[in-house]
């Protein structure tokens, strides 16, 4: 069994990365690794490492964020279910500011995304069974939650997601936000 990672650059924005872990099948399921330091520590900036991990049990139809701040690299995939992952560019700075690019995570795309500082992070649960997400983070100095990060409603009509639902379980962060722009 091979350990290693197909890394490839963002088609549609600047400075997120997709991660292919190599995944081992077999009769009992599957294993991969999805954290090797000296392979994704290298997509940081110079003497920055990945120190936080959390998970997100996540019930079906729901859609978490879009959430983001402006110090934060992301490494995020679902580990268990299906998600479609979504990345909005905020910085607005960039050329492609308030473009977004989505994935499907799941067994048979299994996929980890770099997002860096700027960028916001979404997700919907598609799976019938919910999901389990995991983020690693990095970052300078103390952790920013949610009351230190931008939220951008999930259905702001600016962006054009085309998301799976159209009417997701939502928290009330993202309720108000999107109450907010209609």
């Amino acid at each position: 069994m091979s350990i290693d990672f197909q890394i490839a650059d963002s088609a549609h924005l600047d400075g997120v990365r997709i991660v292919t872990p190599s995944v081992f099948e077999e009769a009992r399921g599957n294993i991969w690794t999805s954290y090797l330091a000296a392979d994704l520590d290298a997509l940081l900036p110079d003497g920055m490492t990945f120190t936080h991990d959390k998970f997100s049990q996540s019930l079906p139809n729901v859609l978490r964020g879009i959430h983001g701040d402006h110090k934060s690299w992301k490494l995020v995939t679902c580990v268990w279910g299906e998600v479609h992952q979504v990345v909005v560019d905020m910085r607005e700075a960039s050329p492609t500011y308030l473009k977004h690019e989505r994935f499907v995570i799941n067994r048979a795309s299994q996929r980890l995304i770099l997002i860096p500082p700027g960028m916001g992070n979404a997700y919907y649960v598609s799976g019938r069974d919910g999901a389990v997400y995991h983020y690693k983070l990095a970052y300078a100095g103390a952790y920013i939650d949610a009351a230190d990060q931008f939220t951008v409603a999930w259905n702001d009509p600016r962006l054009n997601i085309d998301w799976p639902v159209s009417n997701p379980i939502l928290s009330n962060r993202d309720a108000e936000a999107a109450h907010g722009s209609d």
